[in-house]
Parts: structure tokens; sequence; C-alpha cells
């Protein structure tokens, strides 16, 4: 399905019938990433993947795609659909889209799963990476796309997991790069939204990777106990989608 956003084509889909979950990936994914996953848990709901703002089928909205943006693009396909209650599961930068959603339509959420996700703000340092990844992917972007997803694995993982890796890349290498550069400018002006996790009353569950390179464990559970969320500790790092499957699954369903 497409939605037509400030003459924008958005590619969402819908699956199954039931209580509605919306499903938002993470950077440098699309909606494909939860293929596994909603076999798993569509019998009894109602799906909703996005491939947000230059990822996946989507076109680019303009040179930053924020998350505030994002998170009205996600309420445009649930008020075109009619829904006004619906639990978020997002992964790394879909969970700061959630937050973002939250933030505004607060009324809407029921559930929100955060997945190897925070509701922190990028550090000075970390802006300073975002920068830096700017210029490599203007002077090489399939090196960028290749590190920048190695990276969200760590080594150990790395062979076991080189065809997922290697098919994430193969899916990336696709988006536009105007859209990968618009969208590391979103993250990394986004707010932090730690107040708004903590007010946020309903259901909250952060799943956690002990190796998480890009979230430490520690910090996540820092974030989790001040915020009153739940803390899902899993083995393996910043994917647990595809290292801890079946452990994910569990906690989504």
């Amino acid at each position: 399905m497409i939605l037509n956003y400030n003459d924008t084509p958005i590619y969402y889909m819908v699956h199954g019938q039931g209580p509605v979950i919306v499903l938002l990936h993470g950077f440098l994914e699309s909606s494909t990433m939860w293929d596994q996953l909603i076999p798993k848990i569509a019998k009894d709901n109602t799906i909703i993947t996005v491939d947000l703002p230059g990822h996946g089928n989507s076109g680019c909205l303009n040179t930053s795609h924020s998350m505030e943006v994002m998170a009205d693009i996600v309420h445009a396909i649930l008020k075109k659909h009619k829904i006004d209650s619906a639990a978020f599961y997002g992964h790394s930068m879909g969970g700061y889209v959630a937050l973002a959603y939250a933030e505004k339509y607060f009324m809407v959420i029921n559930k929100l799963i955060l997945i190897n996700s925070t509701p922190a703000a990028d550090s000075v340092e970390r802006k300073l990476n975002r920068d830096r990844a700017i210029k490599v992917i203007n002077q090489n972007p399939k090196a960028f796309i290749s590190m920048a997803i190695h990276n969200l694995f760590v080594k150990s993982s790395q062979i076991q997991y080189a065809l997922e890796i290697q098919k994430m890349k193969n899916e990336a290498l696709s988006f536009p790069i105007k859209g990968i550069i618009a969208t590391i400018i979103g993250m990394k002006n986004r707010k932090d939204r730690s107040l708004i996790l903590k007010e946020l009353k309903t259901e909250k569950i952060m799943i956690c990777g002990n190796i998480d390179p890009i979230i430490p464990f520690e910090v996540a559970k820092t974030l989790a106990l001040e915020s009153g969320t739940k803390l899902k500790k899993l083995a393996g790092g910043h994917m647990s989608l595809i290292e801890n499957f079946d452990e994910t699954v569990k906690i989504c369903s």
C-alpha cells in the first residue's frame, strides 16, 4: 500500500486481523526486517509495517528526516485506516520514531517495545560520528553501508550471520543516498525523550543485547530503571531479532 505524504510515496503493509501492532524498522533497514516475526504474531493481530522515508520502497521527503515527521507519517497511516489504539514495536531508530510518536500521540499507544533502542539523545561524541558518517557516505557509500551494517553485530556474530548481513547490505545499497543522509541528520538532531518514556502510562519494555555495540547494556539498564520500563536482557548485540530470535518473539508475542 502507498500513503502519499507531501507528494512523497510512503510504502506500508497491513497483515492479519485483530488488535493493531505497528512495527518500525531501524536505520539502513526496511519493513522486510520483520518478515520472520510477522507470521509469529499476525494470527490474532493486525500488523502494520512501514518503510520509513528514504528506506525500502519509500521516497525521500527533504534534507532531514526528523523523528517527529516520521511519527506524523505513521499517524497519517493509522488515521487512514481509522485506528485509534495500537502497540508500537521499534528497532533502534524505529524506537526513536515510536518515542516521538508517544510524545505527540500518547493516547494511541497501548504498549511500547523498544528493541535495541534508547530514549536518550545522541551524545556529543555520537553527533560527531554522525558528521563523519555523512562525509564517508558522500565519498564512498558502498563502504559506509558495509561498515555500518557490520558494526551492528559483534565480531562473534559476524561469521554466524554472514548471510543475513549480506542481505541487509544488498537491500541498503538500493536506498537513495540523500535519504540515508537525511535520516542521519534526523537521528543526530533528535531530542532526549527519557521523560516521555517515564511518563508514558502503558506497558513498556526495553529489549537489550548484553553486548550491544551501539547501546551498552549498562546504559540501557539505567534508562529502563529511571523510566519504570521493564528490561529484557538477551544474549547478543544490536540485532536481537536476528541474534536471539526465539526470545525476542516470546517477548513480542
